[in-house]
């Protein structure tokens, strides 16, 4: 076992796990977040991303060793229920979800990518999202609302 030092969504949290334990365990089991979930567990579906240091990743590929000392954000990390985020407000906006299971690895996905890549083209969008699965079909809905987002934060 290891202690590791972790900044999620704002506040800092200690951790004494094994180095190689999944990112997605340490944010889901120690720190009760509800954000990311386990999807396929091979990093292919998206549903455990979590932005580290300002790019997306798979929560469930990524050893909690390599993020010591990185700022985590989740889902619950961009906004409340009271005042979402602009990206989230995009989403309710749209009606963007169905089953939500793939919700977290959809927004977060796009806020990383529109962030580092604020003038990019609706092609470089869908480009971006392909690697996120989606099983309900909403992804029209989604991408409005990840468009609308884009446009909204330019």
């Amino acid at each position: 076992m290891s202690v590791f030092t972790l900044k999620v969504n704002g506040q800092s949290h200690t951790v004494d796990v094994d180095p190689t334990t999944p990112l997605l365990y340490v944010l889901s089991d120690d720190l009760a977040l509800k954000g990311p979930k386990f999807g396929c567990g091979l990093g292919q579906c998206g549903s455990c991303t979590a932005i580290v240091n300002g790019r997306a990743v798979r929560s469930c590929r990524t050893p909690v060793s390599t993020v010591n000392g990185a700022t985590i954000t989740t889902l619950e990390g961009l906004g409340t229920p009271e005042k979402p985020h602009p990206i989230q407000k995009a989403f309710i906006d749209a009606q963007a979800a169905q089953c939500g299971f793939c919700l977290n690895g959809v927004i977060l996905t796009a806020k990383a990518f529109l962030d580092a890549n604020p003038k990019a083209t609706d092609e470089q969008i869908h480009q971006a999202m392909s690697t996120v699965l989606c099983r309900c079909f909403t992804t029209t809905r989604m991408m409005a609302a990840i468009k609308k987002y884009a446009t909204e934060r330019a």
